[in-house]
């Protein structure tokens, strides 16, 4: 892995695979990344000996602006080329790695322009045959409430705890609209600092007990108390969102991109298929 494409290749999968620089992949992930580099390299000096690789032109400004968001991901030059050192690369080994990459980028972007478009009658075909795929669930947007038992932690007993939070029961029967300062104030959840918002919760998701009570509320209406193995619970559901499907004039654009983006990686594993039938082929 000595060649600056090769170094840049298993940067940019650590990266992409784990959200990690090279050095801190532990010994599974780098293994991974090595098999995954050696295949990638393979397809690319395939890529890269296709005729069609031969008139491919990368406009400079294009290669400047990879390079400079490169170099934006550093405070300084001294941090930049410190880095570039550390991992074997200089300015213009990683220009030649940058532009070896666009090209490859270039070369299949052409071929999938090949590809068919799609058709307003298979984005049709493929909504009636599909259409379990766009029912959405009911969900809840609730708040949440959470005061905890705690029999070693004086003020958090059993009895102490149940007093608090019938007292924020209280309140938020005569005011409901304070939820979300009561949340902030006394609840023990970390969603205290947003107000005990849950955002919009499906079923599945909450301990049983939480969403019972959840899912038997009107919209705008406020819980009993709810004991959970956490503690005592107050739940308000903000808004009701009921199950539907959703219309096909909602669904037509992501149809379109599903069966587009579909019809390239079909067309690119096809001409790479191919390339490599031929490499075969002339060994043979």
């Amino acid at each position: 892995m000595n060649e600056p494409g090769d170094v840049y290749l298993t940067l940019k999968l650590a990266a992409k695979l784990f959200s990690k620089p090279l050095e801190s992949l532990a010994a599974d992930e780098l293994r991974r990344v090595t098999a995954v580099a050696a295949r990638q390299r393979e397809i690319e000096t395939l890529i890269l000996t296709a005729p069609e690789a031969g008139n491919v032109m990368l406009p400079e400004t294009s290669i400047v602006a990879s390079l400079n968001e490169i170099r934006s991901r550093y405070d300084g030059d001294e941090d930049y080329h410190a880095d570039l050192d550390r991992i074997g690369l200089d300015a213009l080994s990683l220009r030649q790695a940058v532009e070896r990459d666009m090209v490859v980028e270039a070369v299949l972007e052409k071929v999938v322009a090949r590809a068919a478009a799609v058709t307003d009658t298979e984005v049709e075909i493929f909504w009636f045959m599909h259409r379990n795929r766009f029912r959405r669930v009911e969900t809840r947007v609730l708040r949440h409430i959470l005061v905890t038992i705690n029999e070693q932690l004086a003020g958090s007993e059993r009895q102490a705890a149940r007093a608090k939070i019938d007292a924020i029961r209280s309140r938020l029967m005569n005011s409901p609209e304070r939820f979300a300062e009561q949340a902030l104030k006394h609840s023990e959840c970390p969603t205290a600092m947003s107000g005990g918002l849950l955002g919009a919760v499906p079923r599945g998701q909450l301990y049983p007990e939480l969403e019972a009570a959840a899912f038997a509320l009107e919209e705008s209406a406020l819980s009993d108390v709810v004991e959970s193995e956490l503690g005592y619970h107050l739940i308000r559901c903000k808004t009701i969102n009921p199950e539907r499907e959703l219309p096909f004039d909602e669904a037509r654009m992501k149809i379109r991109e599903h069966l587009e983006q579909q019809r390239r990686s079909i067309c690119q594993k096809s001409w790479i298929n191919a390339l490599r039938r031929q490499a075969l082929a002339a060994v043979a």
